[in-house]
């Protein structure tokens, strides 16, 4: 794994999708930090939505749960929380045991917005005020392709097979 916080070069190589050694991750350390960082993120939205007595609906997505139904909504935050946990729980076995899958599994984390504000369009949700997840959507995705981005440069000279990219005579 690389010690560098920065690419050494900017040129983002698809094939660190997946590397041919998925154990071994070669790209900067802040994509990897930033991944980490992001699934604690989700981590905790994901505990949120299975624990909190609303789900999060009403408490903190302003979703009125004094309808027709409202159990229902609470029960669906439920069980989107507990789908969450459960990928989250495989998200965090990739970037932990097979860390050459970083830049993976920020893809992953790319679409997920994506997919929500597609959904949140399709299926719009009436809400007393703006839920976090509509406000934040447009305000992480850029962060999130700029980390991909990155995840898939070179760090320290290396290719994503871990062997230096120097000739063998020096």
């Amino acid at each position: 794994m690389s010690n560098a916080l920065l690419p050494s070069s900017w040129r983002p190589s698809p094939a660190a999708l997946l590397p041919a050694n998925p154990a071994i991750y070669d790209g900067p350390h802040l994509a990897t930090c930033a991944a980490i960082a992001y699934l604690v993120f989700i981590t905790v939205r994901s505990l949120i939505h299975l624990l909190l007595p609303d789900g999060g609906a009403q408490s903190i997505a302003t979703i009125d749960l004094h309808v027709a139904g409202g159990r229902n909504i609470v029960a669906m935050f439920g069980q989107w929380g507990a789908i969450q946990l459960l990928l989250a729980g495989l998200l965090w076995v990739l970037l932990l045991r097979w860390r050459g899958l970083t830049p993976l599994a920020l893809l992953v984390f790319a679409i997920e917005p994506c997919l929500r504000s597609l959904s949140g369009h399709l299926k719009p949700v009436t809400a007393m005020g703006t839920p976090p997840g509509e406000a934040l959507n447009w305000w992480v995705l850029p962060v999130l392709v700029l980390v991909l981005l990155m995840s898939l440069c070179r760090a320290e000279g290396k290719n994503w097979q871990g062997a230096s990219r120097e000739s063998p005579g020096g």
